[in-house]
């Protein structure tokens, strides 16, 4: 049985320059077809890790604090020692990119710490043999210029967002199985991204964007209470604020959704993506409103804002 040709947010042009970059593998730059970690190690044998992904702006990472401070919460939660501070972490970063020449925009970066490789592949972390293993990659990428502008289709899934008593959405993890098995069912049945509900049934996220509408002029966003701590979802949260938007963090159902004047998904990757349908049902007109329109436009001053301020503390 053919699978639909369905696309998410984080679609983007093949750029034959990212065949010869150099990825961070301990603080050793590699080529990529080297970069390699071994098969006892914690991350592949168990999914044990936590990871960030940043967008460059001008050389520079998009509000790198933020990330960081997520990174080190998820670490503290799992007891996982990153093994470096902050500043030698973000020292590595940006040798990173300085060593692929990447001065500009267009560039994404994987960072990924694990609990290093083991003495036997088994779940209990005491069987940890060495320390933590650090990888940067660093990518020349863009989302594509139509999921910018005509968005996504959504699916709602069986798939439900967990509790944090079962596994807490709040840590950035390697185990991502629940959002994987939430994806296959949404490209499975022709949508982009998975929408996911919280164990109430009320809306909670994506599989890997956070999920918003519009209605009557006002932005609402889940509670928050079972999904990642999105860095861009904070962030268009702030613009809403600053720009006098009104906005919500609330329940609502589906049947709220599909009543919607505009709705949207935010990621570190792509922004603010608009998004046309969900569940078959054409969201507004089915075009990229006005509101989305704004926040796209707000978000981004928000990223240069971030960049210029630091660019005196981190010369490229």
């Amino acid at each position: 049985m053919s699978v639909p040709a369905a696309h998410g947010t984080h679609d983007f042009a093949d750029d034959p320059r990212n065949a010869e970059i150099l990825i961070n593998v301990n603080g050793a730059l590699v080529p990529r077809a080297q970069a390699v970690v071994s098969v006892f190690d914690a991350g592949f044998v168990l999914g044990d890790g936590v990871w960030e992904g940043l967008r460059v702006a001008d050389g520079h990472p998009a509000f790198l604090d933020q990330h960081l401070d997520r990174l080190w919460e998820g670490a503290a939660a799992i007891m996982l020692d990153i093994g470096l501070s902050r500043a030698e972490l973000t020292r590595r970063l940006y040798d990173t990119l300085a060593a692929n020449a990447m001065s500009g925009d267009g560039v994404h970066i994987r960072l990924m710490v694990t609990r290093g490789p083991k003495s036997t592949p088994y779940q209990d972390p005491r069987m940890s043999a060495g320390p933590a293993t650090v990888v940067i990659i660093a990518e020349h990428k863009d989302p594509l210029p139509q999921t910018v502008e005509r968005g996504l289709s959504l699916f709602t899934v069986h798939v439900r967002r967990a509790a944090p008593d079962t596994l807490d959405p709040k840590i950035n993890s390697h185990s991502k199985l629940n959002d994987i098995t939430a994806c296959i069912q949404a490209f499975t049945a022709g949508a982009d991204e998975a929408l996911m509900l919280d164990p109430h049934g009320f809306v909670a996220t994506c599989n890997s964007t956070h999920f918003f509408v519009v209605r009557g002029g006002e932005v609402w966003t889940s509670t928050g209470m079972y999904c990642l701590g999105g860095i861009t979802r904070a962030n268009v949260l702030r613009v809403c604020e600053r720009a006098g938007i009104p906005r919500q963090e609330r329940s609502f159902s589906l049947t709220e959704v599909y009543s919607a004047d505009e709705a949207f998904v935010t990621g570190t990757f792509a922004g603010v993506v608009p998004v046309h349908t969900v569940d078959g049902r054409r969201i507004g007109d089915g075009t990229r409103g006005p509101m989305v329109r704004q926040l796209q436009s707000l978000y981004r001053d928000l990223v240069r804002g971030d960049v210029a301020s630091r660019t005196a503390r981190h010369p490229a």
